[in-house]
């Protein structure tokens, strides 16, 4: 007896939502595996190592994220690895294609800050972001971070008007961070603000002190053993202030410092490094 023509619609519509929920399902249950991945590469030492294995994990993120649009976990895993494939493996070198990653992770970290109802970030009134911002909780710290990383750090590469009048909206997502979890990620909302008042004059809004301060805060977080916090401080404050001692000592501890300081973020120490060495290649021009 034949199918109507109705029924058999319905069948195929009901196996492929099956389909596409098994899909989802499996995507879900993939998320400690990611998690794990992301454990394991902190820890990583051999930087040839991690830059070659980014770009597989990320192309592996993006095919989920297709899979599972709305999945907030998954677009905020995305926001962090195009941060760390651009800080750690491109800005210096290739500043286009770094900017072009800071773009997509902020890109990514506002879709999930969308999806919990932190929507259009980037356009909607000063007064309305900051006042949405009060109403998002601590599991919305991991992507106002990331997006707020990816974001600043585009503005950094876009320094004309248009980027520079996001740079507000940017402090403000970490702003909240810091009210939410000053802790989150090692301090690293502490060394955003840093560098935010180290990296000016005062004369332009900088506050020498309040660098300082925040630079503490992170130092104390991790026990001193993150030694990007004394690279920041060195980048921007000491060079600001125009501090070639304090510029040429901190570079040369971190350079001088023990591979297993800190094993598991042994990958953001051994950047950190590598990026003294070059700045201390700059010192005779800044000084």
């Amino acid at each position: 007896m034949p199918v109507h023509p109705k029924i058999a619609a319905t069948f195929i519509f009901l196996a492929l939502l099956n389909a596409c929920s098994m899909d989802k399902f499996l995507v879900r249950s993939s998320i400690p595996l990611i998690e794990g991945g992301i454990t394991a590469l902190n820890a990583e030492t051999d930087l040839k190592l991690a830059e070659e294995s980014i770009p597989t994990n990320l192309t592996m993120l993006e095919g989920m994220i297709s899979i599972d649009p709305e999945n907030d976990t998954l677009r905020t895993f995305a926001a962090q690895a195009y941060y760390g494939l651009s800080y750690g493996f491109n800005e210096d070198n290739r500043r286009e294609r770094a900017v072009n990653f800071y773009l997509r992770g902020q890109k990514h970290g506002s879709k999930a800050l969308a999806i919990n109802g932190l929507n259009d970030i980037e356009k909607i009134p000063m007064d309305e972001l900051e006042a949405n911002l009060k109403k998002m909780g601590k599991d919305d710290v991991p992507a106002l971070f990331w997006t707020a990383g990816n974001w600043a750090k585009w503005i950094d590469h876009n320094r004309n008007s248009t980027g520079l009048m996001q740079l507000p909206r940017a402090t403000a997502l970490m702003q909240r961070v810091l009210e939410l979890d000053d802790t989150f990620y090692h301090g690293g909302a502490h060394m955003y603000f840093g560098v935010y008042y180290g990296a000016k004059s005062p004369m332009f809004g900088g506050d020498f002190k309040k660098s300082e301060h925040h630079f503490d805060r992170a130092r104390e977080i991790t026990g001193g053993k993150l030694l990007v916090a004394d690279l920041l401080q060195a980048q921007y404050l000491s060079r600001q202030k125009l501090d070639r001692e304090d510029f040429h000592n901190r570079l040369t501890k971190i350079i001088e410092a023990p591979d297993d300081l800190y094993p598991e973020l042994g990958l953001l120490n051994q950047i950190a490094k590598r990026k003294a060495r070059m700045l201390l290649n700059k010192e005779e021009k800044w000084f």
